[in-house]
């Protein structure tokens, strides 16, 4: 009799969990932000005038993201829904919220996030620009 399996084992997840903990902890954050919530990715760039910080936001709508500069540290937090798949263009499907489906790989994280990145002592807090474009934030951050 074959076995047929829909979801990811109970071990799988426990070492996707440990690893993305593993990864938290490495960014130096996670005593900042919630274990609940998630964290995306950033890159942080450095030119002649100025930083520029990269942040993966895929997803979120633009208003959903809150960015302030405390201290020496940029905080962004927000929100991010879950993924839906789209409904059928021709109407032949029921809205994808009133269609039952099974879910067999969640990795998108959605829900709460936090991202707060330490910044060199030479920001000019006064010019900091931000905008965001195809899903992605960039915040740039003028030297003094």
């Amino acid at each position: 009799m074959p076995v047929q399996m829909t979801g990811e084992e109970s071990f799988g997840k426990a070492v996707r969990k440990a690893a993305k903990m593993a990864d938290q902890l490495q960014k130096g954050f996670f005593n900042f932000c919630s274990p609940e919530v998630w964290s995306p990715t950033v890159n942080l760039y450095e030119t002649e005038d100025s930083y520029l910080v990269c942040v993966d936001l895929a997803g979120v709508e633009k208003e959903k993201i809150d960015l302030t500069i405390v201290d020496n540290q940029l905080k962004l937090r927000g929100q991010r829904p879950t993924p839906q798949p789209p409904d059928k263009e021709d109407g032949s499907a029921p809205p994808a919220e009133s269609r039952r489906m099974r879910v067999h790989l969640m990795e998108i994280d959605h829900g709460a996030f936090c991202r707060e990145v330490d910044l060199p002592e030479d920001v000019n807090r006064e010019k900091v620009t931000a905008s965001y474009r195809n899903g992605m934030l960039w915040v740039e951050l003028p030297k003094k």
